[in-house]
């Protein structure tokens, strides 16, 4: 086992943990791109298989704590979809080159950021009222594919269920119940793909106190912070973080 000797490693790696602490301690959106940030030092499938065992920790918090809040019929239009595509994303990681699943990974970091800025710019991409329910198990199985690929499932996963107009707790509720059960699918993939070996479990056991303390850190942020200004900041390095992905690819 080697684990890296980079001091950058570390830095990067415990400031993507530190962002997926603060998205599960309540400002939303921010876990999305641990990911990205990841894939600038290290391999993202490896980064992906090393923040997942993080992020099923965590669900059990917020699973817990919205246990009597979630909608049923969304859970079971969606998940379906979700099923196939996790399916669709391991399949795609086990079979091209690492390059290319840093390329995919830039691609959903520059789309997700710029989705996340476009209010700013006085647009947005959402539904006007309530959306088919054949719809939300297309955007289930999106959302299944971009969390196996860069664990970046909830944008497609709330276009659709924003529309439906749930109070707040059912919409935060069914989110949480949903990420912590394909995250609970993801693991026979990322075993598949040897993503659960010494060295990645390792690294997962240094950064789990990490993120749970800026998980408790977020809970109390988030009460005197505006979450909005976090948003901006991190989907403005999302895009910035994409597009550097994709040069990597491509040169």
């Amino acid at each position: 086992m080697n684990l890296p000797t980079d001091i950058l490693f570390y830095i990067v790696a415990g400031a993507a943990v530190i962002l997926v602490g603060l998205a599960k301690g309540g400002f939303a959106g921010l876990g999305a791109a641990a990911i990205p940030l990841l894939a600038l030092v290290m391999d993202p499938v490896a980064a992906a298989g090393m923040l997942l065992p993080i992020l099923m920790v965590q669900d059990i918090v917020s699973v817990w704590a919205f246990r009597d809040s979630y909608d049923a019929r969304t859970l079971l239009l969606t998940l379906p979809g979700a099923v196939v595509g996790i399916f669709m994303g391991w399949y795609l990681a086990s079979v091209i080159p690492a390059d290319a699943v840093r390329g995919f990974v830039g691609v959903i970091a520059l789309a997700f950021g710029t989705y996340r800025l476009l209010p700013l710019l006085g647009r947005s991409v959402k539904l006007s009222g309530p959306a088919p329910e054949w719809m939300g198990t297309i955007m289930g199985g999106v959302a299944g594919f971009t969390s196996q690929i860069a664990h970046a499932g909830g944008p497609p996963f709330q276009i659709w269920a924003l529309s439906r107009n749930f109070p707040h707790l059912v919409f935060i509720g069914t989110s949480s119940i949903f990420f912590a059960i394909i995250n609970w699918f993801k693991v026979p993939a990322y075993a598949a793909l040897g993503q659960f070996n010494m060295q990645n479990m390792t690294l997962t056991a240094i950064f789990l106190p990490l993120a749970i303390l800026s998980t408790l850190a977020g809970v109390r942020l988030v009460k005197r912070v505006s979450p909005a200004r976090f948003n901006v900041i991190i989907n403005l390095l999302m895009v910035l973080i994409g597009a550097e992905l994709i040069r990597q690819a491509i040169w």
